[in-house]
């Protein structure tokens, strides 16, 4: 290589330039144009095209539709929060589901148990996002993040009201740049899936291996 040949290309490396980006792409990244019924069923796509369940409720119907997932399943279990809004009105109907089970003491605790003994979890959703179809989850103290982690099933709600295009738009309508970006934030699209060298794919290898959304 000559000197003129590496001084050059040194000198691209000392200055990088931005990759170019027009005025569209930029702007398609927050773009909210689709309106409630064209998110529904973008979500609901991308969901089932990653082997995700979706199941559509009412505020009326949720506990009915999530107490015939646990059966048609066979869930002798499932952990659920009794803190939280939802958690606490699966509680106070606890005789339609399987026994409930709560994280109230620390992991070392119950490790054994939640790793071998817990059929499934259920977690409330921050949001989600239709063009990728991914739910938003923020761990809490009253949803530790082994909930949504550990059990082989996760069954989540999501209220289509908290549904929203793009991860763009749910960034901002949920005030992380004023507010900070949280440090705990779960971006989850389907059920946990790794392939081998092989590229045969296996579900269930770093986290649940079924995904039930209930979309309010």
């Amino acid at each position: 290589m000559s000197n003129t040949a590496r001084a050059n290309i040194l000198a691209r490396l000392r200055e990088p330039q931005s990759p170019e980006c027009g005025f569209s792409e930029r702007d398609y990244l927050s773009r909210y144009d689709w309106d409630t019924a064209e998110r529904v069923k973008r979500f609901t796509e991308r969901m089932v095209a990653v082997r995700a369940e979706v199941h559509h409720a009412t505020p009326d119907t949720w506990l009915a539709v999530v107490s015939q997932v646990c059966a048609a399943k066979g869930l002798s279990n499932l952990l659920v929060s009794p803190e939280t809004v939802l958690g606490k009105q699966l509680h106070a109907q606890a005789a339609r589901f399987p026994t409930l089970k709560t994280y109230d003491q620390p992991i070392e605790s119950w490790k054994q148990e939640l790793f071998y003994g817990v059929d499934a979890a259920f977690t409330g959703t921050y949001g989600g996002i239709a063009e990728t179809g991914t739910l938003i989850v923020i761990p809490s103290a009253d949803e530790p993040r082994l909930m949504s982690l550990v059990p082989p099933v996760h069954i989540a709600v999501l209220e289509v009201d908290k549904l929203y295009t793009t991860f763009a738009e749910a960034v901002q309508a949920q005030g992380w740049v004023q507010m900070g970006m949280p440090t705990n934030a779960l971006l989850i699209s389907g059920p946990s899936k790794s392939a081998d060298i092989e590229q045969t794919l296996a579900y269930g290898v770093h986290g649940p291996k079924e995904l039930v959304v209930i979309l309010i």
